[in-house]
């Protein structure tokens, strides 16, 4: 899963959700306008962005920058509400983050050289290690309450479906690219238990994407799905081809009976189920609380 907005009644929500994409300059230009308050939430969000500065270097805005970002935004804060309810308001805010599958996306591409260097289980740990490094420094602004996911199978995204049967002529999902989801999704709890035990007053709410994906793609129907392997826009094996919206493109009847939107993102639909989810969902599928939990502390 790559994301969800979330908007809140007075707190503050930073989100990293990898959509829509956004400019530099423009980002740098919409915090220094004088006509926003950043109350209500605020989203820092690149598409294609990873934890990892290489990945797609030049194209997006890496989490450390979206971290500067975050900074500049909490001075006009101080300006426009005063030390102390700025201080509130970052303290009681809730920090939402859905980061990694496009570091590990770049990483099975042929040209990407981080793994000629590193063994997989290291490159997850300096994903991960950048993740935490993040919530570290906000933390020390005044951050209090983080939101995370895990990955879904990445390997069963359509575009890695398609490109498993490219390379092997077997339909099914790409198992290298969803063993670095399950790495992945190891080592991120143990990084934020860690943290829990180190930073007073951490909370943390994790939502268990992996699992919730899984049960939708094993047993579509059981949640309104049809199809859970081939996209609804695009074109190509699977519609895997980023082609939505351009000649020659495939659009299906109706989205909501589709898992994914286009080659690895899931639609509104399962977007919805699963931010439900993780707003009240049960400790078997967000631990160590929902985020309802977290917003009502």
């Amino acid at each position: 899963m790559d994301g969800e907005n979330f908007e809140s009644k007075g707190d503050l929500v930073v989100a990293e959700n990898l959509q829509g994409m956004v400019i530099s300059s423009e980002i740098q230009q919409h915090l220094q306008s004088s006509n926003h308050r950043f109350i209500n939430g605020v989203n820092f969000a690149s598409s294609g962005a990873g934890a990892l500065v290489e990945t797609h270097h030049g194209w997006v805005i890496n989490l450390s920058t979206q971290l500067s970002y975050f900074k500049h935004m909490k001075r006009q804060l101080r300006l426009q509400l005063g030390e102390a309810e700025a201080k509130k308001l970052l303290s009681t805010a809730v920090y939402m983050f859905s980061i990694g599958g496009n570091d590990y996306f770049a990483a099975l591409t042929p040209t990407h050289s981080l793994l000629q260097l590193y063994s997989r289980e290291e490159y997850v740990g300096m994903v991960i290690g950048n993740i935490t490094t993040v919530i570290q420094e906000i933390y020390k602004i005044g951050g209090r309450r983080f939101g995370l996911s895990t990955l879904i199978a990445l390997g069963c995204l359509p575009s890695l479906r398609a490109a498993k049967q490219e390379r092997t002529g077997v339909s099914g999902c790409l198992d290298e690219a969803t063993m670095f989801a399950k790495l992945h999704n190891r080592a991120l709890p143990k990084a934020l238990k860690e943290l829990e035990g180190q930073l007073e007053g951490f909370r943390y709410s994790i939502f268990d994407a992996y699992v919730a994906g899984r049960e939708r793609i094993n047993n579509p129907s059981k949640y309104g799905f049809k199809e859970v392997q081939e996209a609804c826009c695009g074109s190509g094996p699977y519609r895997s081809f980023p082609t939505c919206g351009q000649k020659g493109y495939q659009l299906c009847d109706n989205a909501s009976e589709y898992f994914f939107f286009d080659l690895a993102h899931p639609t509104e639909s399962a977007n919805n189920q699963f931010a439900k989810l993780m707003w009240s969902g049960s400790l078997d599928i967000v631990k160590p609380y929902n985020l309802k939990t977290l917003f009502e502390e």
